[in-house]
């Protein structure tokens, strides 16, 4: 997993709230067996028009000024609906890194921390002002100083809370497999003296 330390980026505002899963990702393109390609149906229904292939002019991530965010700041409860782990891959393929909103769905928030993804905090007064100034400002950038705990910007500055286990995992880039793999030496010592009657773990 791709640690997150320092990110700075052009912030995205998405002034809607409840966007849920099947917004982000919409079904009929759950069924790649691969964790990445997902990007590009990122939102499908909103990017593009009843063709499936025209930009909606009218959708606010089409902005020229936002190509290539990496931040998106949304409004409430962001990623409800089903427990997909595919939003935060699409989220991710596209090239976001960190996600800022009053509140989100319990099962997206923790699945954001296991791919990777920073999701954040912040009051819902909070984040409608940024969301103001990102609309007045399109393309500014924010900077995310996750050892911090700390969002900063032109006229902006804020601070956010987070699980200290969760940011551990997050600055070393460790998902369940990372931190397994770090107890690696002690599971190699256990398969060792494992009776040789006794069928190892490798073979399983």
């Amino acid at each position: 997993m791709q640690p997150f330390t320092v990110l700075t980026g052009v912030a995205a505002p998405l002034d809607r709230a409840n966007v849920d899963t099947d917004q982000i990702i919409p079904k009929q393109f759950l069924k790649r067996i691969e964790r990445t390609g997902f990007g590009q149906f990122l939102f499908f229904d909103w990017r593009y028009l009843a063709d499936g292939t025209t930009p909606d002019p009218d959708f606010e991530l089409n902005d020229p000024k936002l190509a290539g965010a990496s931040i998106l700041v949304t409004a409430r409860n962001f990623g409800s609906g089903s427990s997909r782990e595919h939003a935060p891959w699409a989220l991710d393929d596209y090239g976001f890194r960190c996600i800022i909103a009053p509140s989100f769905a319990d099962i997206f928030y923790n699945n954001c921390f296991q791919n990777g993804l920073l999701p954040i905090v912040l009051s819902e007064e909070t984040v409608a002002i940024l969301i103001k100034h990102l609309q007045a400002n399109l393309g500014m950038t924010l900077t995310v100083d996750l050892p911090n705990q700390k969002i900063f910007g032109e006229g902006f500055e804020a601070s956010f809370s987070i699980d200290a286990f969760r940011k551990h995992r997050l600055i070393n880039g460790l998902d369940d497999i990372g931190m397994t793999m770090q107890h690696e030496a002690d599971i190699t010592k256990f398969e060792s003296a494992r009776p040789a009657f006794k069928p190892s773990l490798a073979a399983s």
